[in-house]
């Protein structure tokens, strides 16, 4: 049940609002002023706070700025008398989702809160498709990320969802670049105007013009009629142009001019039309070549990429694949009418080690066609695709060669180090730590620390080249490569 706090010094308002989401299963606090508020949030987790502007001791725009400052997730309504708006305006500049006018209609409040909700849900979860499905009331897809990596994105949306600039995703095909853009669109102040998406590398290149600015009667072959573009068409809100990489130079050349004088000109028209359109592109393609190639304008990239957003392929965020396996576990039991319970170790353990080129759209793929082959309860090693069960077996070979660990003479290194008492007293706690009196011990993460450190000095001492520290560490490369990733290391930083 979702938590709500509901402040204002009204106390018979206070109250109706209280009953009114109560009776739509929302589970209700509330608080007398902005003061008050503040000390419930930093005493409770709340969803979402719906409350006044004007109250004494501390009024709703400086209790929304101390709320945020806590726990930017929150989600903040504010209340206000039509004398007010321009507060409530200021309130929503600052952070708040959205305002309503007094007297206040309970079905708005709902729905509005019911939608604020929706919005901040794809904020806090990793795209769990292909950037294929339309928002709309589809919860089939969602975000999930609990990987360093994930926050960073999730941080960055958050910043992006609260300004107008150009946007540019990059990351592989299957990261879900088209939700992380529905979700800046969804959250910003553009939310309650249309979200249009074109995939540039779908639309001939001399039909693309026209797809975007739209043409008039005549134009060309074939123009039987006048059409507007997907600029106008988009008019108020936000515009999506996946692929972006693959649209010409001539076509560079023109959304740029959009970009910077915010006018366009349709095909075959003299009238220049004006476009209040929030442009979000994506690509895969590799911008710093092409720019080097000649093939991409280093200005429009610079345009579009003022704060970029970067989705990690799955490989990168193997934390995250129980979490995923475990959602479209619960998805396709619903869609399939089954009730498998789990995945077998042996299974799990090749899902976890494969490198997932297709990232989320192949993970998705991969746990359907098991629902399909799978016969028992549980999704076994059987039912995994051919090529992921001879990629996961060289992989678990190499974990097997590279099992063998000196531990001594790892922590050797490790109290040798310059860090020494602080990496000594990481691996006291790592090993084992006190709770009631009660050692406890924990193999898995002490071994970790050690090929970290291991692996830390050894980078160190090669200056950072793999095939030298590969060689004289006697570890596989592909072994050392992985484990680079696994824990975060950087080569560079030991050059």
């Amino acid at each position: 049940m979702q938590k709500v706090l509901v402040v204002d010094d009204d106390k018979v308002l206070q109250q109706s609002v209280k009953q009114a989401l109560e009776f739509h299963h929302f589970n209700v606090d509330v608080a007398d002023n902005g003061k008050e508020a503040v000390g419930a949030v930093y005493r409770e987790k709340y969803d979402l706070v719906v409350m006044d502007v004007n109250m004494p001791e501390m009024d709703g725009i400086e209790a929304l700025t101390e709320i945020k400052k806590h726990d930017p997730s929150i989600i903040v309504l504010i209340l206000t008398a039509y004398s007010n708006v321009s507060d409530a305006v200021k309130a929503v500049k600052e952070g708040a989702y959205n305002y309503l006018e007094k007297p206040i209609s309970s079905e708005n409040l709902v729905s509005l809160i019911k939608r604020a909700l929706k919005a901040r849900s794809m904020v806090e979860t990793t795209a769990f498709s292909a950037p294929t499905l339309s928002l709309g009331d589809n919860q089939d897809d969602k975000f999930v990320g609990e990987s360093n990596s994930m926050k960073k994105v999730f941080n960055v949306i958050s910043k992006l969802a609260q300004v107008s600039t150009p946007v540019l995703i990059r990351g592989e095909s299957g990261t879900g670049k088209e939700l992380v853009a529905k979700a800046i669109h969804f959250n910003g102040p553009r939310k309650d105007n249309k979200f249009v998406a074109v995939n540039c590398g779908a639309i001939a290149e001399n039909l693309i013009e026209s797809e975007l600015f739209g043409h008039e009667k005549g134009a060309f072959t074939g123009a039987d009629s006048r059409k507007i573009g997907k600029f106008q068409y988009a008019e108020g809100g936000t515009l999506f142009l996946d692929e972006i990489g693959d649209i010409s130079a001539q076509m560079q050349v023109k959304l740029l001019r959009v970009l910077q004088e915010k006018k366009f000109t349709p095909v075959g028209s003299n009238r220049e039309i004006t476009a209040d359109v929030r442009i979000i592109a994506a690509s895969h393609k590799p911008f710093e070549q092409m720019i080097k190639d000649g093939s991409f304008r280093e200005d429009l990239f610079y345009r579009l990429n003022v704060l970029p957003v970067y989705l990690p392929p799955l490989r990168e965020r193997k934390s995250d694949i129980p979490h995923l396996i475990n959602y479209y576990l619960a998805y396709f039991n619903n869609v399939h009418s089954l009730d498998v319970k789990g995945v077998k170790p042996d299974a799990m353990d090749v899902l976890k080690n494969y490198a997932w080129p297709g990232n989320i759209r192949e993970l998705r793929n991969t746990i359907e066609h098991c629902f399909i082959m799978e016969s028992s309860d549980f999704l076994t090693k059987s039912s995994l695709p051919m090529k992921m069960l001879e990629e996961g077996a060289q992989v678990l070979q190499e974990e097997k060669e590279d099992a063998v660990i000196d531990f001594k003479g790892i922590q050797n290194s490790v109290l040798d180090s310059e860090t020494s008492s602080e990496v000594t007293e990481q691996y006291k706690f790592t090993f084992a730590s006190s709770e009631n009196g009660q050692i406890k011990l924990d193999f898995q993460a002490a071994k970790d620390m050690f090929e970290a450190e291991f692996i830390r000095q050894a980078l160190m001492l090669h200056k950072g080249k793999i095939n030298q520290t590969a060689l004289n560490a006697n570890i596989p490369k592909k072994t050392l490569l992985r484990k680079i990733e696994k824990y975060e290391l950087n080569p560079k930083d030991y050059y």
